[in-house]
């Protein structure tokens, strides 16, 4: 069963305990925007400034940020801050004209990746670099069929949003989108890797059945949405080589666990020692500036380079340019590359120590800063259990979320300078909220 992503954790409009102004600005917010958007918790948090790993309400009160890995160097960095301005007062354009910033950007980007991996093109949102991967998949494959998993979210223009199993299934899967399970050991007993592989080959004999040539599989590779699967190390493998020997492509969604978040590699899949044939990426990439890319072998380009042509009024802007180059630097010069990995290694063993006292807590999942943790019931997954202590972790000024297909885990996935002052505030939180719920 799935849930949609946007309805977990997610205010009932007069529910909740808002202030007489909050409640306001609330029925402003629904009058203004309408009925599709949500917010979160129970009772909302309303912010107006961010620094570090902190978000701050009117009052000055500081919530620990636990969730979010947009502004991947810590809120409103003040060597990013600097770039964007010192750029937008000199020249904020287009790339179709000569300027040295994109390249500069785009040279250093690249010096990440393996060497096969040798182009990219920019966007403004992870959800246009997988929507312009799909077109790429499609003009060289000749196929149109989409592998994702069963819990996916890839993005919100018509074709990644059926592609996003997670939205619901009023949206996905398309017509041409065939979703496999999540690779967790519960699903695949007989082995990860093998099983992962073989729900791939099936799904392709699935597509070929109803007469559609496959084109695609596209995994975010800390798999998320599903609830956090970053092991066993090199099980994607055989999942790429599958697609492959079915003539697809195989396309790693770095949007959430790219630069450098699982600790030991800059990007997810360099965990499992298979190098894709495209990357997108997004929200990290500028630090909260909107910019997003597509990183892809040139053999992968090259039938939709010949046929197509690409452009983007604001990918890859100057400003953008600017900013990614900040971000890069940043991630480098403060070691948080380091930090993930460090931080997030003690942050693991302190809720794999908390489960010792507390039979609440059941499997931890990690990869660096980035942490899926089951909550529990009589030993089964509670999706209730886990809304409570979100909600209650909110009301203690500690912001996080849950993730999986009933959202029973913890989605933990703070900025990258989050510190082991951070974690010992969040294990002694838990340790305080646990028996009460």
């Amino acid at each position: 069963m799935t849930r949609q992503t946007t309805m977990l954790n997610a205010y009932t409009p007069g529910a909740g305990h808002l202030s007489p102004e909050d409640e306001v600005l609330a029925e402003r917010r629904a009058k203004a925007l309408g009925p599709a958007y949500r917010l979160f918790y129970e009772t909302p948090v309303h912010l107006v400034r961010g620094q570090g790993v902190h978000l701050y309400d009117p009052q000055g009160n500081a919530y620990l940020d636990c969730y979010n890995n947009v502004a991947s160097v810590g809120h409103c960095h003040p060597r990013v801050v600097d770039a964007m301005t010192r750029q937008a007062a000199t020249l904020a354009t287009h790339t179709r004209y000569l300027h040295d910033g994109i390249l500069a950007y785009a040279e250093r980007l690249l010096a990440h990746f393996p060497p096969d991996l040798s182009h990219v093109m920019f966007t403004c949102t992870g959800s246009e670099a997988n929507d312009l991967a799909l077109r790429i998949a499609r003009a060289a494959t000749g196929g149109t069929g989409v592998i994702v998993t069963d819990n996916a979210y890839h993005g919100v223009t018509l074709a990644t949003a059926e592609m996003s199993m997670s939205i619901g299934p009023s949206v996905a899967p398309g017509p041409t989108v065939f979703p496999v399970p999540a690779p967790s050991a519960q699903t695949y007993p007989q082995g990860i890797a093998d099983g992962f592989a073989a729900a791939v080959t099936a799904a392709c004999d699935r597509m070929e059945a109803q007469g559609i040539r496959p084109a695609l599989l596209i995994v975010d590779t800390i798999f998320s949405s599903d609830g956090v699967y970053p092991d066993p190390k090199g099980f994607l493998a055989p999942a790429a080589a599958a697609i492959r020997a079915r003539g697809g492509l195989f396309l790693a969604d770095e949007v959430q666990p790219g630069f450098g978040r699982t600790g030991a590699q800059f990007w997810g899949f360099q965990r499992h020692g298979v190098i894709p044939d495209m990357v997108s990426m997004g929200k990290p990439m500028g630090n909260g500036y909107p910019l997003a890319g597509l990183v892809l072998q040139p053999q992968t380009i090259a039938e939709f380079g010949a046929r197509a042509r690409y452009f983007n009024t604001f990918g890859g802007n100057a400003v953008a340019a600017a900013v990614g180059l900040a971000v890069l630097d940043v991630i480098q010069d403060e070691g948080l590359q380091h930090n993930a990995a460090t931080v997030g290694q003690a942050f693991a063993q302190g809720l794999r120590s908390l489960a010792q006292r507390h039979e609440t807590l059941g499997e931890t999942r990690a990869a660096g800063l980035f942490v899926g943790q089951t909550i529990l019931t009589d030993g089964q997954p509670d999706p209730t259990r886990t809304a409570r202590l979100v909600n209650a972790l909110r009301d203690n000024r500690i912001l996080i979320s849950s993730t999986g297909p009933k959202g029973d885990s913890l989605k933990i996935r703070p900025p990258l300078p989050f510190s082991l002052g951070d974690v010992d505030q969040v294990l002694t939180t838990l340790d305080r909220l646990l028996p009460t719920l």
